[in-house]
């Protein structure tokens, strides 16, 4: 590593005066994880005292939230402060709260800013803790918040070290370090989630940042900036930072890209082998058809849709080249950006609490977007020479959106379009300019060069059929919400298709990636009749839901859920689910900062047993490691990750966090039937160390013994099921990882994902034997693969002696249905003739599916 040593830094020093009287409190004790890891910025918290909040010091107001809780202001040296009344005060939308000024004002120290009622906020809010937050902090090169009591308006709260400041915004003084050439070593290269990692890392340091790759540049902070690079695999990069802790950012972020920021299967990379400008492999060409009627495409949402073609005519805004003064155009965008992250916030916090990580994790992406200094820098740059903030926020993120669609990846491209809608968002808070909603006919087939995640949400699911799209694939976030809304789609299609006449009839098929246009009226009329004949009987599997999966010949089979969430497991009741077979607590620990801590998991768990009605909930322990990383738990290079520290392992080289999750899950047994199951247990040794560690937490803690179980998915635990089976509570068969282990296939391999069937009569054995076991030693045995819902192996399932059944909520009742219509002995008969089967194909023509 090399050290350039920067011109000598001259430092300011600001004090802040306590907005409030009351107690300092630091902001790392304030119970939000959101302040407390000074996610928004460092700063310092009050307890107050006083009700009327004052400015801490001389400056403008830049912004004042709409519920009136919370102002910035903006002091000369370009710090933006940010006090927060009180937590989770937004909920109140208001009330209790009078604001003394308007967005533009300009204070002085001690002004009043906002009056507030202390005891209302105190009744009817978390907590009263007063957040002082530098918005901007990393223009401050050192934080030094005072300790004890304070007057309001007199007393000094914090106190501010400043570097020279940049054009660009950034800390200049001390040091600037250059890491040693590095070489890419993520198989699709920087592609949106690397980048995402990559730029959440460098947010925790001060110093300006930036990743080098040949003659482009780009701030480590922006994942546009990043992605736009195009750096593909076995790409040679460097970081450069400058900056009070330019040597500590440089360490951490070097070995983080080193080793590929998380994502399975980059393997680190000698220099010497590197390629300094390869070309990044480009998407496979796009499927082309010869039948003029017949339109290919890529599968992605399944399901057939009968209709006619509507084309989607996007709506274009106009805006004014010129604006105002900078000040006063920059202030605007900087209030539009606001109120647009404001919007997706509330629409990330809508889905998530449906019980939608998938939906939640589109819109955590659009807030990032939101967040990226690259797109806030070159708009507010074309502010500075004269133009508007409507016309230089267009002009900015159309060009960076076109940037990524040209990219020869197609994760990158597919990125483009959420730019695209984010950007539009803003724009039209900008121009007042409110969406077009359009009113389509029954039984549309929407046509469009692209669809974005904002106008999905404005789809009627009653009149649109399904869609297909030019750009996107199967990976792409609209294709993501199509399946979540469960509205066949295809997308990638052949570009001809926009060219058709409106009103064409079609039929597409999702699940193939195929539009077949002009069908004859009586092809039609069938296609429609097989889909009313597959709605009836989900409505009649529905109606008889609650109804328990008792075979003709009396042998009931427990059907329960796999749920990610306590939103989940209340819509598994309402299929009628029998209990939760598998919640994902991962899920839990993803899509943050940092590890969710005892409180907070025992809080979700607690929740999801509430949610059950007194119906059993199992909850596994944390599952990553392999396909599943998590960027603020970094596991060191394996050659085979899905041999490595996966499940339990990580767990037992982490025993702080499996200590964490134990006591968390002991703690919400209290609220409901909960049991416990370790993933990746493969020999006797861990089961009995899992169990020490969670006997010995359940004993500190005084609570009742719950039941414990594990996963098998490993062949030597089903190889030794018998000596699991007499200590265990129960057993789970994985069949995912089973099928993928026993057969050597990669499910997620290109090649052999097709090859890798759990009816593959060798998974099944291995099924069968711990099936056997279970019932041997009076424990049961339950599926939560995805197996468990494929109507061709319920009954080969119940015949291998198999007692539970976990699958997705939305098929428990079509699971039990088909339950009811079979006999155990048929059942038995059926599962010797698949075991003695040669192949996986061999045994579902032992079950053919019927038309419906």
């Amino acid at each position: 590593m090399s050290y350039a040593v920067a011109p000598a830094e001259t430092r300011s020093m600001v004090a802040l005066v306590a907005p409030l009287s009351g107690q300092l409190v630091p902001i790392e004790q304030v119970p939000d994880p959101v302040f407390a890891q000074k996610m928004v910025g460092d700063g310092v918290s009050i307890d107050p005292t006083s009700q009327t909040l004052l400015a801490p010091c001389d400056g403008e107001v830049i912004q004042l939230h709409p519920s009136n809780h919370a102002v910035t202001v903006k002091t000369p040296d370009g710090l933006e402060v940010l006090m927060h009344i009180g937590l989770d005060t937004v909920t109140l939308r208001g009330e209790g709260f009078v604001p003394r000024v308007r967005v533009g004002d300009r204070v002085r120290v001690g002004d009043p800013l906002i009056n507030f009622d202390a005891d209302f906020v105190a009744t009817h809010a978390r907590s009263l803790l007063t957040q002082i937050v530098i918005t901007n902090s990393d223009r401050v090169v050192k934080f030094e918040p005072r300790l004890g009591t304070v007057v309001g308006g007199q007393d000094i709260a914090l106190d501010l070290a400043l570097g020279d400041v940049s054009e660009d915004g950034t800390v200049i003084g001390g040091v600037t370090v250059a890491s040693e050439p590095i070489v890419i070593p993520n198989p699709t290269g920087l592609h949106a989630r690397p980048s995402a990692v990559l730029s959440t890392l460098a947010k925790k340091y001060k110093s300006d940042i930036r990743l080098k790759y040949g003659d482009k540049s780009a701030n480590a902070r922006s994942v546009i900036g990043l992605m736009g690079m195009s750096v593909g695999n076995g790409a040679t990069v460097q970081l450069e930072a400058s900056g009070p802790d330019a040597e500590a950012a440089i360490a951490e972020l070097s070995e983080a890209l080193r080793t590929g920021l998380g994502e399975e299967g980059a393997k680190p990379v000698a220099v010497a082998a590197s390629i300094e400008q390869p070309e990044i492999s480009k998407p496979a060409p796009r499927p082309r058809s010869e039948d003029p009627n017949v339109i290919l495409g890529v599968a992605a949402s399944p399901g057939v849709a009968v209709g006619y073609l509507r084309r989607v005519q996007q709506q274009e805004i106009t805006v004014s080249e010129h604006g105002g003064a900078p000040n006063e155009e920059r202030r605007k965008l900087e209030q539009a950006i606001a109120k647009a992250s404001q919007d997706v916030e509330a629409l990330r916090a809508k889905v998530h609490g449906q019980g939608d990580p998938k939906k939640s994790a589109i819109f955590a992406a659009h807030q990032e977007i939101l967040d990226d200094p690259e797109l806030m820098d070159t708009a507010a740059s074309a502010i500075d020479k004269g133009k508007s903030a409507a016309y230089a926020w267009k002009q900015t993120y159309t060009s960076q959106a076109e940037m990524l669609s040209k990219l020869d990846n197609a994760l990158l491209a597919e990125r483009a379009n959420d730019l695209r809608d984010v950007g539009d968002r803003v724009l039209r808070i900008l121009t007042g300019v409110t969406a077009e909603v359009v009113t389509y006919p029954e039984h549309t087939i929407l046509v469009a060069e692209d669809l974005t995640p904002s106008d999905m949400a404005t789809l009627d699911p009653t009149k649109i059929a399904g869609f297909c799209t030019v750009a996107g694939g199967a990976t792409s976030h609209v294709s993501i919400l199509a399946r979540a809304m469960d509205i066949p789609s295809m997308a990638g299609t052949e570009p001809r298709v926009l060219e058709l006449p409106e009103g064409t009839p079609a039929i597409l098929d999702g699940s193939k990636g195929r539009l077949r246009l002009n069908p004859s009226t009586e092809e039609m009329e069938r296609t429609q009749q097989r889909i009313a004949r597959v709605k009836e009987r989900r409505q009649r599997e529905l109606a008889t839901a609650f109804e328990p999966a008792i075979t003709t010949d009396g042998h009931r089979i427990e059907v329960v859920a796999n749920i990610s969430n306590a939103e989940e497991g209340a819509k598994s009741v309402k299929f009628g689910g029998e209990g939760v077979g598998l919640l994902r607590s991962e899920l839990v620990f993803m899509e943050r900062d940092s590890a969710p801590d005892e409180d907070e998991q025992t809080a979700i768990y607690s929740a999801a047993a509430r949610a059950l009605e007194g119906r059993p909930l199992i909850i596994r322990t944390l599952d990553v490691g392999g396909d599943k990383p998590l960027p603020y738990l970094p596991i060191p290079h394996e050659e085979n990750p899905f041999l490595g520290e996966r499940g339990i392992r990580l767990g037992f080289d982490r025993p702080e966090i499996l200590r964490t999750q134990f006591r968390a899950i002991l703690r919400a047994s209290e609220a409901g039937k909960v049991r416990i199951m370790f993933p990746m247990i493969a020999r006797l040794e861990e089961w009995h160390m899992a169990k020490q560690m969670l006997e010995e937490e359940r004993q500190s803690l005084g609570v009742a013994p719950i039941e414990a179980g594990i996963m098998v998915e490993v062949p030597s635990t089903a190889v030794m099921a018998e000596q699991f089976a007499r200590e265990v509570d129960f057993f789970s068969v994985g069949t995912n990882d089973l099928t993928q282990y026993t057969l050597a296939m990669d499910r997620g391999h290109p090649k052999l994902a097709p090859y890798a069937d759990a009816l593959s009569p060798g998974v099944l054995g291995l099924i069968g034997m711990a099936a056997r076991a279970a019932n041997k030693y009076g424990k049961w045995c339950g599926v939560c693969g995805g197996v468990a819902g494929d109507p061709q192996a319920v009954p080969i399932l119940i015949g291998l002696g198999v007692k539970e059944l976990s699958v997705s909520a939305p098929t428990i009742p079509s699971v039990k249905a088909q339950i009811r219509t079979l006999s155990l002995a048929d059942c038995q008969r059926l599962a010797e003739q698949a075991l003695a089967a040669d192949t996986a194909e061999a045994v579902r023509e032992l079950v053919p599916l019927t038309e419906d």
